[in-house]
């Protein structure tokens, strides 16, 4: 596994909406290798690498999950909006960057526990009892955030274990396996176009518009996925397990994945060596509904990365996983072309 490219991925900031820092370390990697890269309106980009086949969609999206400031309070702290899907409770205790004129680094308040009513102790969190402090007087703090400015949250990448453990893997860790891979390939009948998307977080909206342009006959979303394998977890609860291999989907809320794409993925983890399991996940949706969807309708799947603590700044996921999802995504880019013909 590539750490560094991880890291710097992980470390970027890239909230929906906001995503230009992302898109730049996407420019870097795939602009060298690649025979077009182009961006688009809302400001997801493509990199294309020219073939005589069917065209291929592969999409791994650029943002995380983040906030949108809504008002400067008196004395200077923030109060915010979600981009994305946040459980409350995990914004405790956690500190943020604040992307304003400068990138100011801030924590997220609440109301102390020594004052909080019994009630108050017993009630779930919402997001509307945190605010960011940013350690300065209003004045200042008017001077650099407006309404609209974009807050991710901080945390590092490190190793834990045998794991990798930080926030927004979700999901850098499948822009990481998208790079990868297209930097890897050799021979390929198809023409490929590798989309780092925006805006999946709020609706998939990136995806939509890059399905639009390309208008793919193939499509390969590249995402992370639930590993819900901790000791709490029944058997039939466990979408998947983190080491067990890449995640080949059949099925999640967005998408219906092909029996075609399920049976070509698995027959190429098996041929190649790849470890696999099989992903169906009661919840939750990826691009792959917009690749399907696109022009006049798409053969699309996807490939997972499973990842415990989905939605919190531990995010955790196996590098073998990683290097098997780069494995199995080269593995289907040099053979989708048969899906085409067969269908």
């Amino acid at each position: 596994m590539n750490r560094d490219l991880l890291k710097r991925l992980c470390a970027a900031s890239g909230a929906p909406g906001k995503e230009s820092d992302v898109i730049q370390l996407v420019r870097d990697e795939l602009e060298p290798v690649a025979d077009e890269f182009v961006t688009d309106p809302l400001g997801g980009a493509v990199a294309r690498l020219a073939g005589d086949g069917p065209r291929l969609l592969l999409a791994a999206h650029a943002d995380e999950i983040g906030f949108i400031v809504s008002h400067i309070e008196e004395g200077g702290f923030l109060r915010v909006l979600t981009l994305g899907g946040f459980d409350p409770k995990t914004l405790t205790a956690q500190r943020v960057l604040v992307h304003g004129r400068d990138d100011l680094l801030g924590v997220m308040g609440a109301k102390p526990v020594h004052l909080m009513t019994d009630e108050e102790k017993r009630r779930p969190a919402k997001v509307e009892d945190f605010y960011v402090d940013l350690g300065l007087p209003e004045e200042r703090v008017r001077e650099l955030v407006r309404p609209g400015d974009r807050v991710t949250r901080e945390r590092s990448l490190d190793d834990i274990g045998d794991l990798v453990s930080g926030k927004s893997l979700d999901n850098r860790a499948g822009l990481y396996v998208m790079i990868e891979a297209v930097k890897r390939l050799g021979e390929h009948a198809c023409d490929i176009h590798a989309a780092a998307t925006v805006q999946e977080e709020v609706g998939m909206r990136g995806a939509r518009v890059a399905a639009s342009r390309v208008r793919p006959h193939l499509g390969l979303a590249i995402d992370i996925t639930l590993a819900n394998d901790g000791p709490d977890a029944k058997p039939h609860q466990r979408v998947t397990s983190v080491g067990d291999g890449a995640a080949i989907k059949v099925f999640d809320r967005s998408a219906i994945v092909p029996t075609a794409v399920v049976d070509h993925l698995v027959a190429l983890a098996e041929e190649r060596g790849i470890p696999y399991q099989l992903e169906v996940m009661p919840r939750g949706g990826t691009d792959t509904r917009e690749l399907q969807l696109a022009g006049d309708g798409a053969i699309a799947g996807a490939v997972s990365i499973p990842a415990r603590y989905v939605h919190q700044v531990v995010e955790a996921c196996h590098p073998d996983d990683l290097d098997a999802c780069v494995d199995l995504v080269v593995a289907f880019c040099e053979t989708a072309q048969v899906l085409v013909q067969d269908g």
